[in-house]
């Protein structure tokens, strides 16, 4: 039996106004190919680059979320390659003085090791028409600050990968420091693989490459682990080369055979000094951090949201945020997350829709809740409110200009009673007869009487009190 052994490199793109070594605009997204670039992401002879300060308190703040050291001086190297979608023929990278090191993450009870975070500037993109003689290039994202987090081969299984990125994701989007949106390329991840016996030493190690959602990151490793068992369980070799992932034929595929650390002929960067990050630099990025998700999970339980509930919400920042806001109503935790959970997902997920784009309001939901706990609707009646509410209606209005209060009148509920067992006096003896389940027969035309504005519990206990139950 092979086991795996599983590393990742993790891209985050930064949230900064403009790239890491220059002042051209970052918000590139969705805009004009070659349309935010400037002298230095061209690579023309004679631009210097001046190093983002954001991107450097960013960088800090993360590592500081993952527990690294990120203390001391660190510095700049060229990592020299030649590809279309470098125009500088080198990448600004780190090498042996990463700005964080040494970190850790705890997923699932087990600790998987960080084992460096760096800073760089991001390549262009190269697009290869379907049967076109040509390719294209769009040099918007190149400089594009980028975080490339490096762990130890902690790993080993693809769930738990899997696991690992959506926390990550988590941390970023919770610090502000990256949207980490794989569908924009925003997040991106690398996997490395290798498998051997228990008791030998590890095989050679394959590493995939650019795999842009969390579901390729399993599947690709679910394919890589299948495909090298086959060969050595064979008698083949794996050889260590890079892979590209078949989203549409769920394989991997051999690009090239990997690079080395000398084949980049790394060197300190000339232009760039190197930079001490002083006691100061840190706590003043520490000040600015907000709550990461295992502090908003352990508030979450606090409140009395289930454990599995609040794992869940803890990781997802916008629902999160959404909730926090209906929280300050004082609406009951658990009942809102019920909702946020099960109705409200619903709702958005028949429409393909992300809680962000709705125009359903924090506190008009936890208005809905409490509605229902204050026994002025039913909880039938939220469920049939709910997608007005979804569409920004706010639930206590609907339910004064539609006379939709619950019937709390005692006096009334008897009198439908009444009503019901003097238009069905078989039932009644039935029931007075010991057959108990006949009052269902009762109830439901009770219930009509009132326009289903009565809670059903009321009603049955005056119904038994009537039978004599």
């Amino acid at each position: 039996m092979y086991r795996p052994v599983i590393g990742l490199e993790v891209h985050l793109h930064l949230n900064t106004r403009t790239k890491i070594f220059s002042a051209c605009r970052s918000d590139y997204f969705g805009e004009e190919p070659n349309t935010f670039i400037d002298p230095f992401t061209l690579g023309l002879p004679g631009t210097l680059p001046t190093l983002n300060r954001e991107a450097v308190n960013l960088a800090l703040m993360f590592g500081l979320a993952l527990g690294c050291d990120v203390s001391g001086f660190t510095q700049f190297h060229r990592k020299n390659y030649f590809y279309p979608d470098a125009p500088k023929n080198f990448q600004l990278s780190q090498y042996d003085r990463p700005i964080a090191r040494d970190g850790a993450l705890d997923v699932g009870g087990e600790r998987i090791r960080i084992k460096r975070a760096h800073l760089e500037d991001d390549a262009g993109k190269l697009m290869h028409p379907a049967y076109a003689p040509y390719s294209l290039l769009d040099l918007n994202r190149a400089g594009m600050p980028l975080i490339e987090m490096v762990t130890e081969a902690d790993l080993t299984t693809p769930e738990q990968a899997r696991e690992f990125l959506t926390q990550i994701r988590a941390i970023a989007q919770s610090l502000g420091v990256s949207e980490a949106n794989p569908e924009e390329g925003k997040m991106r991840c690398d996997v490395n693989v290798s498998l051997h016996k228990p008791g030998e030493p590890w095989g050679t190690k394959v590493e995939v490459k650019n795999l842009n959602s969390f579901r390729s990151v399993q599947r690709a490793l679910e394919y890589e682990i299948a495909r090298q068992t086959r060969v050595l369980s064979a008698g083949g070799i794996i050889t260590q080369d890079t892979m590209g992932w078949d989203e549409g034929g769920q394989k991997t595929f051999v690009m090239r055979t990997k690079e080395g650390e000398a084949d980049y002929r790394y060197f300190p960067e000339p232009d760039l000094p190197p930079l001490n990050i002083t006691p100061e630099m840190i706590e003043t990025v520490r000040a600015r951090m907000p709550e990461l998700p295992v502090q908003k999970r352990e508030r979450y339980l606090a409140s009395g949201i289930r454990a599995a509930d609040a794992e869940a919400l803890s990781v997802d920042v916008p629902l999160s945020r959404f909730l926090d806001e209906a929280l300050k109503s004082g609406a009951d935790a658990q009942k809102l997350t019920n909702w946020l959970l099960t109705d409200v997902a619903g709702y958005l997920a028949a429409r393909e829709q992300p809680l962000g784009t709705s125009k359903l309001e924090p506190l008009h939901l936890a208005g809905l809740v409490k509605l229902i706990d204050a026994g002025t609707i039913s909880g039938k009646m939220a469920k049939d409110l709910l997608p007005e509410v979804m569409e920004g209606a706010d639930p206590a209005e609907l339910v004064q200009q539609r006379g939709l209060a619950v019937v709390t009148d005692t006096a009334a509920i008897e009198a439908a009673i009444d009503a019901a067992m003097a238009a069905d006096p078989a039932t009644v003896e039935k029931v007075k007869a010991g057959n108990a389940k006949a009052i269902n027969a009762l109830f439901g035309p009770v219930m009509k009487a009132l326009g289903g504005q009565a809670r059903p519990d009321t009603v049955r206990q005056l119904l038994q009190q009537k039978l004599g139950l």
